[in-house]
């Protein structure tokens, strides 16, 4: 077989359910429980990127990366639209609305698919305020949420639950993040205790990314969790 034949072959294929399509790495190890990580994008990528991290996490669980459904050509794509006309951001409230209902449906599509006894729903960026927000106005859809350099909308706060002492939340924040700024993380993590979930808040010497540390300490955190 040519190479690159062999080369396309290797590749991830797109999967598809109701509500979006999908990339899906399934557990190297098996566990009594079947475990799931879903983990959304940020704006302007795409569901490859935060599946390169599958040999990064546990072995235990499935890794689920779902492609956001608003095209921004050039194969990126967004959760909502934002508007920077005004100098400041503006999100499409229509869009996020479309994009919460859609992730929220393919949550509960990929526990019955794949039986799935636990999930943890995260993302980067837009992705993690997409987690945010499902994960804090229906916290019994998941076992908890991983929030990676994201912030809350403040728009959508009055959807969110009083309280969530069963929900575990995982939020890791750049201290020299130029694109949401660490104040986005600590206004979140007060919120956060207001609502007396299981918090994880970690702060680190880094930008607007994921890195190593990151990585070692959500994959401790994965495991603590009983």
């Amino acid at each position: 077989m040519p190479l690159h034949y062999l080369l396309i072959a290797l590749l991830p294929f797109l999967k598809q359910v109701n509500s979006m399509e999908y990339l899906i790495h399934e557990p190297g190890i098996k566990t009594e429980k079947k475990k799931a990580l879903i983990l959304l994008h940020g704006v302007g990528s795409n569901e490859q990127d935060l599946f390169s991290l599958v040999d990064y996490l546990p072995k235990e669980y499935y890794i689920i990366c779902p492609q956001g459904h608003f095209p921004l050509g050039g194969g990126r794509y967004a959760w909502y639209n934002v508007d920077f006309s005004t100098g400041k951001p503006v999100y499409n409230v229509q869009q996020e609305k479309e994009s919460r209902e859609l992730i929220r449906q393919f949550v509960g599509e990929m526990k019955a698919k794949y039986h799935l006894d636990e999930v943890y729903l995260g993302g980067f960026s837009q992705g993690g305020i997409m987690s945010y927000t499902v994960g804090l106005s229906d916290p019994k859809l998941v076992k908890g949420i991983i929030i990676l350099s994201s912030r809350i909308l403040e728009e959508v706060k009055p959807l969110m639950v009083k309280q969530a002492p069963e929900l575990q939340v995982f939020v890791s924040h750049g201290k020299q993040d130029g694109t949401l700024g660490i104040h986005y993380a600590k206004e979140a993590k007060s919120f956060l205790e207001g609502m007396q979930v299981q918090l994880s808040y970690h702060e680190y010497n880094m930008g607007h990314q994921i890195n190593q540390q990151v990585l070692a300490d959500l994959n401790s955190w994965l495991a603590a969790q009983k």
